[in-house]
């Protein structure tokens, strides 16, 4: 399978400047978040393919208008083209926003997802908005990433764990992939691609 994988900011190459079939090639959309909710909307409609997404911290705008298509994996383990999903969006608590949150409750939503994990036989792709801690966050209190979700890779080894939050711009010390044991921590930063063997064939 093909991934587009986007966060933070909208690709001029794919909105402004979009031509005719330049989406044809993907097989699934992956949103990390933060994105304008038309579009999400403009891309699952060109590229006829799945676009599944999380909010971001700045994504509040969602409750009155959410993206036309598309669906929300908060919360929730999906499966597509045989690859076990989950969503996890939302940054650290820093300004008492929705989509924000402590790290005792990121715990807890994680937590609330065992017996989901288990019935799948665990994941394979976790999608989130904040980085892992230790892997590509930042040193400001509102960027920095959530410890649980090392405990989350700890556990079920997922394959890939894409995130968004931390903009290219914001250092020197960006990186599109990172790694952590056996999981490849991809920052989706304005977009990136990913191939991962479909399942069902």
């Amino acid at each position: 399978m093909k991934l587009l994988v986007l966060a933070d900011q909208e690709c001029k190459a794919l909105w402004d400047y979009y031509t005719p079939g330049k989406l044809r090639q993907y097989d699934l959309i992956i949103s990390c978040g933060d994105l304008k909710a038309s579009y999400l909307s403009f891309l699952v409609t060109m590229a006829r393919a799945p676009l599944l997404y999380v909010h971001g911290n700045h994504d509040v705008g969602y409750e009155r208008e959410s993206p036309e298509g598309c669906d929300c994996i908060e919360d929730k383990l999906v499966t597509v083209g045989g690859l076990r999903i989950l969503g996890l969006g939302g940054s650290a608590r820093y300004s008492g926003g929705s989509h924000q949150y402590t790290e005792q409750q990121m715990h807890r939503r994680i937590k609330r997802l065992r017996y989901a994990l288990w019935k799948a036989g665990g994941v394979d792709v976790v999608v989130s908005h904040a980085p892992v801690a230790g892997f590509g966050d930042g040193e400001d209190y509102a960027h920095r990433g959530f410890e649980s979700f090392q405990e989350l890779i700890e556990k079920y080894s997922p394959q890939y764990w894409i995130h968004g939050h931390v903009h290219k711009s914001y250092g020197a010390e960006f990186m599109r992939v990172r790694y952590f044991q056996n999981t490849a921590i991809v920052n989706a930063w304005e977009r990136y691609e990913l191939e991962i063997p479909d399942k069902t064939k």
